[in-house]
């Protein structure tokens, strides 16, 4: 057949040359399209790839993508846990929601706030007796502490480090095959089963749940059917506060890392001024990678600047890409914190988690709560007396999710004044108010 008469070549699948880019692959796609939109295909399924404001609220309208369905096994059996509330649509997910709509309140976010801080003034006090601490591994034991407490979880002292690392290896393991994939689902199903066990017994009366709580909400929450969850799926929704909470290990060693190359940023965020403490946690989170995408399915049959996808066919928003894209940030390669001071950050062009409305959408509802502690631990660990040892702060943006490679060691740490810590409280507990 002659070469002009025959028929396009359909798109190769991608789905090895995602696990080999890593974070770069979808920008790629996009700069090979020479717009931000482009095609190809995944795990055998076409795919329609969008990237920018206008394309997150294409992405977030539930006639054009839907959840259900949408997250691949290995994903749920690892990050979010089967039946979890991302993976519903519509009055069952509002439903769900509820649950959650106390991570959107200024003093439920001041609460964890404050439990993660006292937790992590607790841990300096030991620091300072070692010769070394790897900063990601002991931020997790921190935020475990402290979300646990909040939570109203009961999570004996010696057990808090075995928790913390089961509820790393969830967020570790999700979007790679192999070790890490398998330590991530053996390390949910213990705490799984550990919470489910926890919430029988609350239900029976043999524990006591604090009224108001995370725990008691779970217990007695009713779905829009108005059945109680299974114990299991209220395990599932308990770790899907307490894992993503604990996930803010990674923008800790992220913001230690910023604060050792840019010695300025750190005199700066010293000074506990929480508009700057907000517009650092803000570019943390836009310039270091976490999440490289998030994905639904196509509704119907979908177009979207020339591009298609039929109904089925895989819809991915391009979350590194927006956060990296120079028509939104300019030199988006800077670490710049001070772009925040003078823009604050936009719903739907800060997506580090999800774009639309945390209240009905898909948004995280817990991004307050990331916010609040970022802020708070940051003016901290840049109050921190320490020494970073030589190491390799290399973050490879193969590895999903990646972060530096030693975990961040510090080295001769002195803990700060008193004072200092609660004026560093202070300012990121009020700047996530704002």
């Amino acid at each position: 057949m002659d070469a002009e008469r025959r028929p396009p070549h359909p798109l190769s699948d991608q789905t090895l040359a995602l696990l080999a880019g890593g974070y770069a692959w979808l920008p790629q796609r996009m700069r090979e399209s020479g717009e931000p939109v482009a095609t190809t295909r995944l795990m055998g399924k076409p795919v329609l790839a969008v990237r920018g404001p206008d394309a997150v609220r294409f992405f977030y309208d539930e006639r054009n993508v839907r959840r259900h369905g949408a997250i691949p096994g290995p994903v749920q059996a690892t990050l979010f846990g089967h039946g979890a509330v991302h993976t519903l649509d519509g009055t069952a997910h509002r439903a769900r929601k509820t649950l959650f709509l106390p991570l959107l309140q200024a003093d439920r976010v001041a609460g964890v706030v404050e439990q993660v801080a006292a937790a992590w003034d607790e841990a300096v006090a030991e620091w300072s007796r070692r010769p070394e601490a790897v900063l990601f591994d002991e931020a997790a034991v921190v935020l475990t502490r402290g979300v646990y407490r909040w939570a109203g979880v009961p999570l004996p002292d010696a057990d808090a480090e075995a928790v913390a690392r089961d509820l790393v290896a969830m967020v570790d393991g999700f979007a790679t095959p192999g070790p890490r994939h398998w330590r991530a689902r053996r390390a949910r199903r213990r705490q799984e089963d550990r919470l489910a066990r926890l919430v029988r017994d609350v239900r029976a009366g043999r524990t006591p749940a604090e009224p108001g709580s995370m725990l008691e909400r779970v217990a007695t929450h009713r779905e829009a059917s108005g059945e109680p969850l299974s114990p299991g799926l209220a395990a599932v929704e308990l770790l899907n506060v307490v894992r993503p909470t604990v996930a803010v290990s990674w923008f800790v060693a992220f913001a230690a890392h910023a604060l050792h190359r840019r010695p300025d940023v750190r005199d700066r965020l010293r000074e506990g001024d929480p508009v700057y403490a907000t517009a650092f946690a803000h570019e943390v989170r836009r310039f270091y990678p976490f999440a490289p995408f998030l994905g639904g399915l196509a509704a119907r049959d979908l177009s979207w600047r020339g591009r298609s996808v039929p109904e089925g066919g895989m819809v991915l928003l391009d979350v590194y890409g927006q956060n990296h894209d120079p028509a939104l940030w300019g030199d988006p390669y800077a670490f710049r914190p001070q772009r925040f001071v003078e823009h604050p950050a936009a719903r739907d062009e800060l997506i580090p988690q999800g774009g639309g409305d945390p209240r009905t959408g898909h948004r995280c509802p817990g991004e307050g709560v990331v916010l609040g502690l970022l802020e708070t631990l940051a003016v901290r660990l840049a109050r921190l007396e320490y020494e970073v040892a030589e190491q390799d702060l290399r973050i490879p943006l193969r590895r999903i999710p990646t972060r530096p490679r030693s975990g961040f060691v510090i080295t001769g740490v002195r803990a700060p004044e008193p004072h200092a810590d609660r004026t560093a409280a202070a300012a990121g507990a009020g700047g996530s108010r704002r």
